[in-house]
């Protein structure tokens, strides 16, 4: 077949490809301590997104995984300047360097960056596989060890009180702290106790002691309403009284979280975009004189189509297909029609910009909607350009990179992988530096792979 390179013979074929190996890899490197840094500062937040993740699949077109990973394997660099560095000079690819930073610390970064450079990339792939395998295998026994020694006993002492005693598996403790933390709260506090009338002690004290009321309490809701799980939407609906006058222009007034703390009137706002809503008409003193009956502020056939048409956040770059709120772009407090003109879907996340000011929604002529800075600035992605990957050599050699068609390929002479040495060494340098004291050298002898040459 005639096209570009058919005059190029195989040799210098193989040559071009393994040297631009070297540039791309070398391009990676920078690419990824760019990203690191633009998450340091969070710069993707100028843009309204929820990460550095999704600026890049929004800005530079990566799907939401690989642009995750990229963003990891970006910040783990940063603690891994021998990698980092032999990346930066082509010597390691951006897949050899992912897997590495899966398991790479400071006591094992030489030995998987020599694996890295004398293997390839499959032989990186296992022994990163083998070394997470064993990693498991350590984690999976403690979870055994607990399983296994869980434990609750009590006995009843001469003076009729109980001693308590128990183990637990590490999931159980944390639901019981939970539980515990909640009756705690739902105690009375003791009144017109000034600070600093007891001791550091005697605080200590009483507070074990509310530890034992908040027990009786847990105990007796149990015997009360038996056993129930952590699900329930009515157990999770949120109460929020506010005044018309607060609702709709913000003015002082009431607005509180039922049997709760006052909140902000813009907070009451976006969480009435779509909600249920009973109307109450109250008299001088704040009695009821009047009931409503409940409505919805988006009734059911709006929010199919509403659903149907918009499939998700409508923020530019947002992929969030579920917990989304239908958002009236002019407030139905004010006078906006519940119709799809005068509705967008948002996820939680914009949906809090919008009500915070941070982003302002314009309604186009179209019926299209529009999604600005409240300076005017569209969050509108721009064309793409073109790069002529020359340029990328060429930026290359006026940084002192210089890169052969020999630089990105691996020093692999075809010895087999010896798997079970190579995690054995990386276990015993893991062992070793959870004993050693902090700055204390580290010499594992290791014969997996040979020194690369130079």
């Amino acid at each position: 077949m005639e096209g570009e390179f058919s005059t190029v013979s195989t040799p210098e074929l193989v040559s071009e490809i393994t040297t631009l190996a070297g540039h791309l890899n070398a391009a990676n490197a920078r690419f990824l301590a760019l990203i690191a840094e633009l998450d340091r500062r969070r710069g993707w937040a100028e843009w309204g997104v929820k990460s550095c993740t999704h600026w890049l699949n929004w800005k530079c077109g990566i799907g939401l995984g690989a642009a995750r990973e990229k963003v990891r394997v970006a910040r783990a660099l940063e603690q891994l300047p021998r990698l980092a560095a032999a990346m930066s000079e082509g010597r390691v690819s951006y897949f050899k360097a992912r897997e590495i930073t899966r398991v790479a610390d400071a006591a094992n970064e030489d030995y998987l960056l020599n694996i890295a450079l004398c293997g390839t990339a499959s032989q990186v792939e296992e022994t990163v596989r083998g070394y997470r395998r064993a990693l498991d295998a350590e984690e999976l026994t403690r979870e055994a060890t607990q399983q296994r020694d869980q434990n609750l006993w009590f006995h009843t002492e001469s003076d009729g009180s109980l001693v308590i005693r128990g183990r637990v598996p590490a999931e159980v403790g944390a639901l019981f702290k939970r539980a515990l933390e909640a009756a705690l709260d739902s105690l009375p506090i003791p009144e017109n106790v000034p600070a600093g009338t007891f001791s550091e002690s005697e605080d200590l004290h009483r507070s074990r002691k509310r530890r034992v009321e908040a027990l009786a309490v847990l105990a007796e809701s149990f015997l009360a309403g038996g056993p129930k799980d952590l699900l329930g939407a009515d157990r999770q609906q949120i109460v929020v009284h506010v005044d018309v006058e607060t609702l709709r222009h913000s003015h002082a007034g009431r607005c509180e979280l039922e049997q709760g703390p006052a909140i902000a009137a813009e907070t009451a706002r976006r969480l009435a975009c779509d909600c249920s809503v009973v109307r109450i008409v109250e008299g001088p003193k704040g009695e009821p004189l009047d009931v409503g009956r409940k409505t919805r502020s988006i009734p059911p056939g709006i929010r199919r189509a509403l659903n149907a048409r918009d499939k998700g956040c409508r923020f530019p770059g947002c992929c969030f297909k579920r917990y989304v709120d239908g958002h009236h772009v002019k407030h139905w407090a004010n006078g906006g029609e519940t119709n799809l003109g005068n509705l967008v879907t948002l996820c939680r996340f914009h949906h809090r910009l919008v009500h915070d000011g941070q982003v302002v929604i314009q309604t186009l002529d179209d019926g299209a909607f529009r999604f600005v800075k409240p300076s005017g600035e569209s969050f509108d992605s721009p064309a793409a350009t073109s790069c002529d990957w020359a340029a990328v050599v060429a930026t290359h050699e006026s940084a002192d990179i210089h890169i052969t068609p020999s630089t990105a390929v691996t020093h692999w002479t075809g010895e087999a992988l010896d798997l079970t040495l190579a995690v054995g060494s990386l276990m015993h340098r893991r062992r070793i530096e959870e004993n050693v004291p902090a700055g204390m050298s580290l010499n594992c002898p290791s014969r997996l792979a040979s020194t690369p040459p130079a």
